[in-house]
């Protein structure tokens, strides 16, 4: 009878505890939802792109919320059996010492695994990157499709597919979280006017924020350098994460466009002695 009410009360306080953990990730995630909710316009488009959208949270929690019932799992498990061996009279003393003995040689040869979990366990309560992302790992650079405890997996632009080790990520860069920029750089001749030049460029990309959801600012537009009789005007435009390349080349064309219509000379690449224009 002891040992059924051992194992009956195992039973009970894994059931409690999972309860718990249960309510604890549901509140959470209800109350980040009314946040979410209170966000509008491009603040949620930003929010989204920085990996704080509702459905990045609840997946974030959810899975933190799964590694401490397994905790919890193990640890009364755990309990409830050495109880038991104790009710029987089963010495416990050489076990242990033989279990401490195994779990040192366990943890020196299962060094690598461990650093992988908890390295996984921080990069998801981090949040430092999720499904979707586009990252930097250092050895590869593509699109996350899993994230797990111990590995990574990522497609890079090649459609190669990459496994990389929690515990060997030493710097991650996150192009997905946050705002990228696009920047496109406008050769004119030396004999321009700079403002006037700057002043058409400023009118024709003044209302894009309003035409292109991809733009969050109006862009700006600024003197990069002088030399060799060109002119070069830089256009920097806030813009969402990994959206920077499209944004680029529809500036260049409206670019290209308002320099035509004001009759804006275009340099072209001007060619030392030493080089040669292609026939």
């Amino acid at each position: 009878m002891i040992i059924v009410g051992i194992l009956v009360g195992a039973v009970v306080v894994r059931w409690l505890m999972h309860r718990l953990i249960k309510r604890i990730v549901r509140t959470a995630t209800e109350r980040h939802a009314a946040r979410t909710a209170a966000e509008g316009g491009r603040t949620a488009a930003l929010l989204a792109a920085s990996g704080l959208a509702h459905e990045r949270y609840v997946q974030r929690t959810e899975t933190m919320g799964a590694v401490l019932r397994s905790i919890v799992t193990i640890a009364v498990t755990t309990i409830a059996v050495l109880t038991i061996m104790a009710t029987l009279n089963i010495p416990l003393g050489p076990l242990l010492a033989s279990a401490g003995i195994g779990g040192v040689a366990v943890g020196f040869g299962a060094q690598s695994l461990v650093k992988d979990f908890i390295s996984g366990v921080f990069m998801i309560v981090e949040d430092q990157y999720g499904v979707g992302d586009t990252i930097d790992t250092g050895e590869a650079v593509g699109v996350v499709e899993d994230v797990s405890l111990r590995v990574t997996r990522l497609r890079d632009r090649s459609g190669v597919v990459w496994y990389v080790r929690n515990g060997e990520i030493v710097r991650i860069g996150n192009h997905s979280q946050g705002w990228s920029t696009a920047q496109v750089d406008v050769p004119i001749a030396l004999t321009e006017d700079i403002g006037r030049v700057s002043d058409i460029l400023r009118v024709a990309l003044a209302d894009l924020p309003e035409h292109d959801p991809r733009v969050t600012d109006p862009p700006t537009v600024t003197t990069e350098s002088m030399s060799q009789g060109v002119i070069t005007l830089r256009v920097s435009a806030r813009c969402l994460p990994t959206q920077h390349l499209d944004v680029q080349r529809d500036i260049r064309a409206l670019v290209k466009g308002a320099l035509d219509r004001e009759g804006v000379q275009i340099t072209a690449p001007s060619f030392g002695s030493g080089q040669s224009k292609a026939p």
